[in-house]
């Protein structure tokens, strides 16, 4: 064994504690109500690595289009920004309202028709995109401390009183 090899299986070792403590082992927990249908869900959809497929699969109907009862899959990662933004903020009790979800290319191509705020490619066709409050949390809050954590678009819509949040590139806009 050389010097290279050896200091490598050294730092190897020293470091691999380390990095087996960057996982979160404890339960990822998520509570939501739907503004427009009424219904409600907490879910455990994750544990240290691992999604919980039953959970995901109710988060897929509970984010479906509500115009047309569409469904499909929605992006993890967009429950980790949710879940890392509401610890972020400190109100690890609070609701998300959501307004938008999922939507259908119809319900997409209905809504841009009514307003020019609506993408033609909107991430929320893709399951990758949310409109939120959070209870008991200014919106502007919200929107700071998501543009704070870095991750995917976060739009602002203060008039409307929501935030917008994608897995998508990151960047931010107000509307």
């Amino acid at each position: 064994m050389n010097r290279r090899s050896f200091l490598g299986i050294a730092l190897a070792a020293t470091t691999a504690p380390a990095f087996a403590a960057k996982t979160d082992p404890h339960p990822r927990l998520l509570s939501f109500h739907h503004q427009h249908t009424g219904e409600r869900l907490t879910v455990c959809y994750r544990i240290g690595d691992n999604y919980q497929r039953s959970e995901l699969q109710k988060v897929n109907h509970l984010f479906r289009d509500f115009r047309t009862d569409d469904i499909v899959p929605i992006d993890p990662k967009l429950l980790d920004i949710l879940y890392d933004l509401r610890r972020s903020i400190g109100n690890e009790d609070a609701v998300y309202e959501i307004l938008s979800a999922y939507r259908s290319p119809k319900t997409n191509a209905m809504l841009r028709s009514r307003s020019r705020r609506v993408a033609k490619k909107s991430l929320h066709m893709r399951g990758q995109a949310i409109d939120i409050r959070l209870s008991n949390t200014r919106t502007r809050r919200v929107r700071d401390t998501a543009v704070a954590l870095g991750r995917g678009g976060v739009g602002y819509y203060p008039n409307s009183n929501f935030v917008h949040l994608d897995t998508g590139t990151v960047r931010r806009w107000v509307a």
